[in-house]
């Protein structure tokens, strides 16, 4: 059997326990920023890097996930142009119907003594 001379250089590249290449949010941002300002899908922003696809859809996840912050805005609504109808369905099947909740009570309540 032979001898292998090997040589081990440090690269400082970082690995995971499969081996895979981890790389540096400053080394994932200029691929990013390229995406963004290139007009490509992802797919072909993945392909012209030589990332896979996948691992360019987490890196742009996590990039646009650190930028997310919720926002709240205030929303006036405009009155409907027909006011709602109101329904109530009295215990002995009777329905009483209206726009305005005060005579519609006011009926139900009746109705619901006879």
């Amino acid at each position: 059997m032979e001898a292998i001379t090997a040589e081990l250089i440090d690269t400082g590249t970082m690995r995971d326990a499969r081996g895979r290449r981890l790389e540096e949010r400053r080394e994932r941002e200029p691929v990013i920023a390229a995406y963004e300002g290139s007009g490509l899908t992802q797919r072909k922003s993945a392909e012209r890097e030589g990332i896979k696809f996948y691992t360019f859809v987490t890196w742009f996840r996590r990039h646009r996930d650190r930028g997310a912050t919720q926002t709240f805005t205030k929303v006036k609504l405009a009155k409907p142009a027909v006011n709602p109808m109101l329904e109530v369905v009295l215990p002995n099947g009777l329905v009483v119907r209206g726009v305005e909740a005060g005579p519609v009570a006011a009926l139900a309540r009746r109705l619901s003594v006879c």
